[in-house]
């Protein structure tokens, strides 16, 4: 599979309600010398701003450096089939790369893309594999339409130096797009949408429950093997089918090839 799994900041990009408080208030981080209530957010309704952060945090730490897809987290995370690439695929998913290239080349520095309105999501979680500047216009818009030039998230990748250097976009679709209608935003030849289903989490205001373990394995959160309503329900959980909307990572500065491109390592 061409998606490795590292961070699960993805989903946390999408939290819009949790935005106000997660985002840094001031400062921003330095480039290196390469850089809500909208649909999607089914389930989450219960969950406080810092509920909903601290829960994304704790995801993101518990799968950061995984580089495969146990089995555990396979129950919880849903991706498009992977179609036979055809040659005007091949052509779409250049002229995209390009239209890509072209739109975000001017946010190599962080605080370019705070002028525009993005935000980094969850400043204070420290050493992520990729920190996402989220902007809630291009997220409501993508609801609607797709925007090569406007993407829901940029992507910074962290630098032996302390700088982020700006590796690529993700994009977002409706939750309840088909993967036709997600073929028509990036060809399903060439890229893989995913989406976030099956997650047991602890009941609001109760975060602090995501530590807990059950025979060395958590009963919380993407790595947790529970995966049905009755299992969550059995430990005090609250069971989300599905979580956020379908996203795609389109790394247009991470390599010179497609694969390097559409695969989503974070």
């Amino acid at each position: 599979m061409r998606r490795t799994w590292g961070a699960a900041i993805a989903f946390a990009a999408l939290m819009v309600p949790a935005m106000a408080m997660a985002q840094r208030s001031g400062g921003t981080r330095t480039a290196g010398a390469g850089m809500g209530g909208m649909a999607g957010m089914s389930g989450m309704a219960g969950m406080s701003s810092r509920d909903s952060a601290q829960m994304t945090g704790m995801a993101d730490g518990a799968m950061a450096g995984m580089s495969h897809m146990d089995e555990n987290m396979a129950h919880h995370m849903r991706m498009t089939a992977l179609r036979t690439p055809t040659h005007a695929d091949s052509m779409r998913a250049l002229a995209l790369i390009q239209q890509v290239r072209t739109a975000i080349a001017k946010y190599q520095d962080p605080a370019a893309a705070e002028a525009a309105g993005y935000r980094e999501f969850l400043p204070n979680v420290k050493n992520q594999r990729v920190y996402h500047y989220t902007n809630r216009r291009n997220a409501l818009k993508a609801q609607f339409t797709f925007d090569p030039a406007e993407p829901t998230s940029l992507l910074y990748q962290p630098q032996p130096d302390g700088s982020v250097r700006l590796i690529g976009a993700m994009f977002t679709a409706p939750k309840g797009s088909t993967e036709d209608q997600l073929d028509a935003r990036v060809p399903l030849g060439i890229a893989q949408w995913h989406e976030h289903v099956n997650w047991c989490l602890p009941p609001a205001g109760q975060m602090r429950r995501m530590q807990e373990q059950r025979d060395g394995k958590p009963v919380f959160g993407p790595e947790s093997p529970i995966a049905t309503k009755a299992a969550c329900e059995a430990v005090g959980g609250v069971f989300h089918p599905l979580l956020f909307n379908w996203m795609v990572h389109v790394n247009v500065f991470a390599g010179g090839d497609m694969g390097s491109v559409f695969r989503d390592e974070h």
